[in-house]
């Protein structure tokens, strides 16, 4: 089992709520991008593979016969579930389950997706292999990955301000064997038996009115950031917050555009 706390539910059931009230503004041009890039009929059938609170699984119920969306967080598919009913969608089905063990049989989907979940899996070769089983023959998926911090304004001012604020707070470093490195993103795609394997940079943009509100966006809804704050004293959180908060009011002029981008990965299932 893998030691990484963001491959494990807690991390995610404990964030569950804020990450749907702030996280899915930015996951949402990503998974309109992705959902373009499969080029879905109306009669498709999908599977939504660490779906969160659904970002993508929501935008594609109008465009597909059906969507299933699948994640290991109990509290995310409560939310999920709670869009659903809100939004009268008789054609998004959910379910608690692990990406590396998908219940469904095999040629069931037309496509699959993974938006930034695959990326946290202990095994990703596994991850690839059960989209590559459940999709149909010609099926196709698509997979989302965070390019390094070094290709994201955004996230490096981010960073900078954790590090303002939080003593030892470890710098980002590159990591080749995940996939942020688009060559291992393209060469597990393969090996999961994929073809016609792309690997291309998107890049979005998002501005913000001041530096609160960027911290309130990009913080509240962190699994790794609220789990550093749930082990630091009250009054201690409270100092570093108001550090990290006047780093950026110091950095960030309000409604200056900043971009962070991300590697999407797609490949074919031969016919």
């Amino acid at each position: 089992m893998s030691e990484n706390p963001l491959a494990a539910p807690a991390a995610w059931d404990q964030v569950a709520e804020s990450y749907d009230d702030v996280v899915s503004e930015m996951m949402r041009p990503f998974a309109i991008h992705a959902l373009d890039a499969a080029e879905l009929t109306g009669r498709a059938r999908i599977i939504d593979v660490a779906t969160g609170p659904g970002v993508l699984a929501l935008l594609a119920a109008p465009r597909v016969r059906e969507v299933v969306a699948v994640d290991f967080s109990e509290e995310m598919v409560r939310r999920l579930r709670r869009a659903i009913m809100q939004g009268g969608l008789g054609n998004v089905l959910t379910g608690v389950g692990d990406g590396q063990e998908l219940r469904y049989a095999a040629n069931t989907f037309d496509a699959a997706f993974s938006m930034f979940g695959l990326m946290f899996f202990p095994d990703r070769a596994k991850g690839f292999t059960e989209l590559h089983r459940v999709l149909r023959p010609g099926g196709t998926a698509v997979v989302s990955s965070w390019a390094p911090i070094t290709e994201s304004p955004l996230m490096t001012l981010l960073f900078e301000a954790f590090q303002a604020g939080i003593p030892g707070f470890p710098a980002p470093r590159p990591n080749p064997e995940s996939l942020e490195n688009p060559d291992v993103f393209e060469k597990e795609l393969l090996s999961a038996g994929f073809e016609d394997v792309t690997v291309r940079a998107h890049a979005e943009s998002f501005s913000y009115d001041s530096a609160e509100q960027m911290w309130d966006k990009l913080t509240r809804g962190s699994a790794p950031l609220q789990a550093t704050r749930r082990r630091t004293d009250k009054a201690a959180w409270a100092a570093q917050e108001q550090t990290m908060i006047g780093y950026l009011r110091e950095h960030y002029t309000p409604g200056t555009p900043l971009s962070t981008t991300a590697w999407i990965g797609a490949g074919r299932v031969p016919r």
